[in-house]
């Protein structure tokens, strides 16, 4: 979503949160500890968020001059396969998030260029775009099931672990 878009927020997505207890108050602050099913296209190449999948988020959010900060981390599942040997490989990931939402008409929207900060949407902010991010960064780029993988062998393609002590190939006859 653009940072300056006028369209309306549905809340009852997920990540998107009501703020309209916390005024415009600078110094109050609600914490947020909930449990969300993670959006689709949530990933790497060979390592992803399973859409569905439990995200927990343990976040405070804060009423500032400018807008509201939003603070904290976000937990999820991965699932991939291993770079060396492709074994399927599971774990988890957490991010760190934190994102300022602007109100419409401050000052920080008059000084900052359009996708700089995200906005407020009347009084509910969207989270998506900033656990997305998040989330991708932090995940790995080529997971493996262990550190000592060993990986495939390069002349038939089974895992080396599968394969005996001294597994060999004849090496090709130069036909030279």
């Amino acid at each position: 979503m653009p940072a300056r878009s006028s369209a309306r927020l549905d809340p009852r997505q997920p990540l998107v949160l009501d703020v309209r207890e916390l005024g415009r108050r600078p110094g109050s602050m609600r914490r947020v500890h909930t449990e969300v099913p993670a959006p689709a296209d949530l990933g790497v190449e060979m390592s992803a968020v399973p859409p569905g999948s439990p995200l927990r988020l343990d976040l405070r959010l804060e009423s500032v001059v400018e807008g509201v900060l939003a603070s904290g981390t976000v937990v999820a599942q991965v699932s991939g396969e291993c770079a060396r040997c492709l074994t399927p490989v599971t774990g988890e990931v957490t991010a760190e998030v934190q994102e300022l939402f602007a109100y419409p008409q401050s000052a920080t929207e008059e000084t900052t260029d359009e996708d700089e900060v995200s906005h407020l949407v009347g009084d509910l902010l969207d989270l998506e775009p900033v656990v997305r991010d998040a989330v991708v960064l932090a995940l790995p780029l080529a997971p493996l099931c262990r550190e000592d993988c060993p990986g495939l062998c390069p002349d038939c393609g089974v895992a080396l672990d599968d394969l005996p002590a001294g597994h060999t190939h004849e090496a090709p006859i130069d036909p030279r």
